[in-house]
C-alpha cells in the first residue's frame, strides 16, 4: 500500500497549508522531512506530485486530482480511529432496536438514530419490527438492547424503561359499517362496542393483550397493524389504531372515528423505551435513550 497514515498526512498538510515550510510548521517537523516524505511518496506512485521549480513547490495535476479522495482517506482513518476507542471503552459492536409497528411511523426513533449516526458513524445498527409481545421478547433473551412500545399495564420486575413520546388511539371503523347506522345521531355507546368484532394488534405467541384496547366479546386478531388496517377498510370490524397511523385513511374516506357518545375517542399512551434489567445499555444505547428523552422534553 503506497499510501499510509504518515505520508498521507505530509501530504494533506502540504496542500492546504501550501508550501513544505507551513506544513512543517503544522506538523512540528522540520521541512526537510516533509520534503522527503513527499518525494518518496512520488517515487513509490511513480507520479510528480509538485513542481519544484519555483520559490515554492507548487501542486501538479496529479496531485490536485488526488486530493479529494486523500481527503476522503484521512476522513475515514480518523473515524476508523475513533470508533477503535470507543469500542475499547465499551461502545457496543452493534445497537439492534426492535420497533412496534404501530410507532414506526410515529415515534421520532429515525431522527435519534439519525443524530447518533453523526456521533458514532461506523456503529453498526439494526432496526426490527415485531409486535409488542415479541419485542418485548426480544430484549430478554437478548435479541434486541431496546424496544420502543407502548405503555404497559403493571410492571415487568425483569425491565427497565423510560418515557420517550406520547401517542393516541382512536377507535375507528370503515364508514360503511352498519354499527354506525345503528348509533344514530346520538353516537356509539361502549356497550354498542362490545358486540361488535374487533381487530386487534397481538403478539404472535402472546395471548397478554392490554385490557384497555381489547374490550369486544368477539376479537379477530393479527400480528400486523397495516393488516388490521386493511380488515378494517374493509369493514371486518373496529379498531383501536394510533391516530398517525390512520392519518391517510381518514383523510381519504377509507375510514371515520367512531362518534362516541359516552366515552372518550382517544387513549392517550405513553411510549416507552424498555431494555432488560440484567442487561444494561451500552454508550449507543444509552445516547439514543438520551437523545429521544430529550425530543420528548422538548415538545412538552
Amino acid at each position: 500500500m503506497v499510501f499510509n497514515f504518515d505520508n498521507l498526512t505530509v501530504f494533506l498538510a502540504a496542500m492546504e497549508r501550501g508550501s513544505f515550510s507551513a506544513a512543517a510548521r503544522h506538523l512540528g517537523r522540520v521541512p526537510s522531512a516533509v520534503s522527503m516524505t513527499i518525494g518518496n511518496l512520488e517515487a513509490e506512485l511513480g507520479l510528480l506530485l509538485f513542481d519544484r521549480g519555483g520559490r515554492e513547490p507548487r501542486p501538479t495535476p496529479h496531485a490536485l486530482a488526488l486530493l479529494p479522495q486523500a481527503r476522503l482517506l484521512m476522513e475515514q482513518l480518523r473515524k476508523l480511529d475513533t470508533h477503535a476507542l470507543s469500542l475499547s471503552q465499551g461502545l457496543e459492536t452493534r445497537l439492534t432496536l426492535v420497533v412496534v409497528p404501530e410507532l414506526l411511523a410515529a415515534a421520532p426513533w429515525s431522527q435519534a438514530l439519525a443524530t447518533l449516526s453523526v456521533e458514532v458513524p461506523l456503529l453498526e445498527v439494526e432496526v426490527l419490527a415485531a409486535p409488542q409481545a415479541d419485542a418485548l421478547g426480544m430484549v430478554q433473551d437478548g435479541r434486541a438492547q431496546l424496544a420502543l412500545v407502548f405503555e404497559r399495564l403493571g410492571m415487568d420486575a425483569r425491565e427497565e424503561f423510560q418515557e420517550v413520546a406520547r401517542e393516541t388511539l382512536i377507535a375507528v371503523v370503515s364508514p360503511a359499517h352498519p354499527l354506525l347506522a345503528r348509533a344514530g345521531r346520538q353516537g356509539v355507546r361502549d356497550e354498542q362496542l362490545l358486540s361488535e368484532r374487533q381487530v386487534i394488534v397481538a403478539g404472535r405467541h402472546s395471548e397478554d393483550v392490554d385490557k384497555r384496547i381489547a374490550i369486544s366479546r368477539h376479537q379477530w386478531r393479527t400480528d400486523n397493524p397495516v393488516a388490521a388496517l386493511q380488515m378494517v377498510i374493509a369493514g371486518l370490524g373496529w379498531a383501536w389504531l394510533p391516530q398517525g397511523f390512520v392519518h391517510a385513511a381518514l383523510a381519504a374516506g377509507q375510514l371515520v372515528e367512531i362518534p362516541a357518545q359516552n366515552f372518550t375517542n382517544a387513549l392517550k399512551l405513553w411510549v416507552d423505551v424498555v431494555w432488560a434489567k440484567d442487561k444494561p445499555p451500552g454508550p449507543a444505547a444509552r445516547r439514543f435513550i438520551e437523545l429521544m428523552s430529550a425530543r420528548q422534553a422538548s415538545a412538552e
